[in-house]
């Protein structure tokens, strides 16, 4: 069997990318506004530093408003609190995300249920989470990793999913749980899986699209994969890479990349797959948020 194609999540997320500076541009010159989006960091997390930097830079190259707020990682779960309803209020800014994970003396739950759901361009307000798992899509705002997902999985497998065999391995709130629910609005057969799912193997050989969300270096093995099947890799792991020198590290998803690829119909590469689409699909939140806020209708949706 051939090797399986390698979706390009940087490709796509430059398409993805490139259609929101359009838009947002239409929106400057019809109203006067720009997207605006306030980024919270609270600490000094390198990776957080990374994520917020690169969604900092995302934004103002789609022509956005945008505010970096970092605050040091003493700074009280009031004052976190404070700063989120100023922005709340701040009729310039459209999109609140405050990076996770906060400081242990922080509340994550508090914090995020305060930003208003108009604004929670995350997707992690129960008020959008719950649109979400009722079917009403196209009035939440989705988080950005599953959102992105699908879009890799149609501009790979078509439009059209209907019917089709998915398994989703992994249950969290940010990505296992809500991918389920757009892939059950696209008539997919869905089941969740997890580390404690029995017989896992034979679960995910059922698939023909798998989405692996678990947070576990290469747990998927290659012949786990039904012959022909679409995997998209969420994770992002940390492995040790002696080869490259002392101490070295490398990034390598959940699924075990060299194996799978003999088997799938199509695959994404851990980096360059779901990462470049999280981005981008926050900036898409970003202007359907601004869009909402400013009492102007929806545009044609991405996914």
């Amino acid at each position: 069997m051939p090797q399986a194609q390698i979706i390009d999540g940087k490709a796509i997320a430059e398409s993805v990318r490139q259609e929101i500076t359009n838009r947002a541009a239409k929106l400057l010159e019809t109203s006067g506004k720009r997207p605006g989006l306030a980024v919270v960091l609270v600490g000094e997390d390198p990776a957080s530093q990374v994520y917020v930097r690169n969604k900092d830079r995302a934004a103002e190259a789609c022509g956005f408003h945008s505010v970096k707020h970092t605050l040091g990682a003493e700074t009280s779960e009031a004052d976190v609190l404070a700063l989120v309803e100023q922005l709340n209020n701040d009729p310039e800014i459209h999109g609140i995300l405050v990076q996770l994970p906060l400081p242990g003396h922080i509340d994550e739950s508090k914090v995020l249920r305060l930003i208003r759901p108009e604004k929670d361009v995350d997707g992690f307000h129960p008020v959008n989470v719950g649109l979400l798992t009722a079917g009403e899509r196209d009035s939440a705002l989705v988080p950005c990793t599953p959102a992105g997902s699908l879009v890799l999985l149609k501009r790979t497998l078509g439009d059209t999913l209907s019917g089709k065999n998915a398994v989703v391995i992994g249950r969290s709130n940010i990505v296992g749980k809500p991918m389920a629910s757009l892939l059950l609005q696209e008539s997919c057969t869905v089941t969740i899986a997890h580390s404690r799912t029995r017989d896992l193997p034979d679960v995910v050989r059922a698939a023909d699209i798998v989405v692996a969300a678990v947070g576990r270096p290469e747990m998927i093995k290659g012949d786990w994969i039904k012959p022909g099947a679409t995997v998209i890799d969420v994770g992002i792991n940390r492995i040790p890479a002696p080869e490259l020198g002392e101490g070295k590290n490398r990034l390598v998803g959940d699924v075990a990349f060299n194996e799978a690829v003999d088997h799938a119909g199509a695959i994404t590469p851990v980096p360059g797959g779901v990462g470049p689409m999280t981005i981008a699909m926050l900036m898409v939140n970003t202007l359907t948020a601004a869009r909402r806020l400013l009492g102007l209708p929806d545009e044609e949706p991405l996914f």
